[in-house]
């Protein structure tokens, strides 16, 4: 375990059983959006060769929407710090947030709207924000 970044091989199996999609607060924001009538493709890159997954993509209208776990991304509200570890965790979160803001960017160079959502956010609220969005776009 020198070389690895978990403390212990219990913590890395837990963290490697971790889901990259279809997780609890996408199937909820998935479900909220879907039953606003909107359509969208699921967790595929919005741009050809930048290689970041948005969680929701609605293509005709260009708007990504990335649903941001809170201990991942830094939450300002619910963001715990690592005990252990925890210089490595923070750096993980630090680059994690610092390659947000650069697909945020990226997706805006290019026409797109990107929409965060945190994954303690209403999701009948958060579909609310992203129908808006949709609908001022034309699709």
């Amino acid at each position: 375990m020198a070389d690895s970044w978990a403390s212990s091989p219990a913590v890395r199996t837990n963290m490697q059983s971790n889901k990259g999609r279809d997780t609890r607060p996408e199937l909820a924001l998935r479900s909220a959006v879907h039953a606003l009538g909107l359509r969208y493709r699921v967790s595929v890159r919005p741009l050809k060769g930048l290689r970041r997954t948005a969680d929701l993509v609605f293509t005709r209208a260009r708007v990504a929407v990335f649903l941001d776990g809170c201990f991942w991304h830094g939450c300002p509200e619910h963001h715990t710090v690592a005990v252990t570890n925890a210089k490595y965790w923070a750096d993980k979160v630090h680059g994690n947030r610092a390659r947000d803001r650069e697909t945020d960017q990226r997706l805006i160079e290019a026409g797109w709207v990107s929409i965060r959502v945190w994954e303690h956010e209403d999701p009948h609220e958060a579909a609310e924000r992203i129908k808006v969005v949709v609908a001022a776009r034309g699709s």
